[in-house]
């Protein structure tokens, strides 16, 4: 057993063509981003560079530019450590989120075509099926990209570049508590469509923030249990 928590053969040994850091950066990140890293998780440069296949050197890179941004904590004479959010980062974080969402639904709603309308749905419809087998990776990855697709539809590139910054936090808050929110959170997606289809933008924009909050509160009683 091993302080990073990784199963065997859970993690694929990377390729050596192309810029070996970023690929450590982005390998890692993801497992964090999905939590098969955990918040507050021991991180162990070579037992990482063990499962990644790599030198220990691009892996401690990779965890100094994760510090930075704010996934890792790095403790003197202790190591690395997955970031444990706080109440406040997540409030910050999800309320940011809720303006940008609730714009793009607006902007969406107001030129969005019916093959915008078909690809929504399509994507609606993998997300329940996700549910109903109970695949909370997959889940958490279809609604990501039915929220992409919504940014995308409003044709703001600013806008769609911002909220793609943010993206991997949401999801870090997300995965915990998508089981939790289950089906009810693509019944407000269908009705999120429906205001879309229906170019009503001011019911798109009321309808996201009220998935936000909902998010939000299911976040919070999580994370108090």
């Amino acid at each position: 057993m091993v302080s990073a928590g990784l199963p065997q053969g859970a993690v694929p040994k990377l390729e050596r063509p192309g810029p070996l850091r970023e690929r450590v950066y982005e390998t890692l990140l993801e497992l964090m981003t999905t939590r098969a890293l955990r918040p507050g998780q021991h991180l162990v440069e070579s037992e990482l560079a063990g499962h990644l296949g790599v030198s220990r050197q691009p892996v401690r890179e990779a965890l100094q530019r994760l510090n930075t941004e704010g996934w890792v904590d790095l403790r003197p004479a202790q190591g690395a450590f997955v970031h444990e959010p706080t109440k406040e980062e997540a409030d910050q974080l999800l309320s940011v989120r809720t303006l940008l969402e609730a714009e793009a639904a607006r902007l969406a709603a107001a030129d969005c075509d019916e093959a915008g309308v078909a690809a929504l749905e399509k994507i609606c419809a993998k997300g329940e099926q996700a549910v109903a087998d109970d695949d909370v990776d997959l889940a958490v990855a279809t609604d990501a990209a039915f929220h992409a697709k919504v940014m995308e539809l409003a044709g703001n590139a600013v806008l769609a570049g911002l909220a793609g910054q943010v993206d991997r936090r949401v999801r870090w808050y997300r995965t915990p508590v998508a089981r939790q929110r289950g089906i009810r959170s693509w019944i407000e997606h269908r009705s999120l469509i429906a205001a879309i289809a229906a170019r009503d933008g001011q019911r798109a924009t009321e309808i996201v923030r009220s998935h936000m909050e909902n998010t939000h509160e299911t976040y919070h009683r999580h994370d108090e249990s």
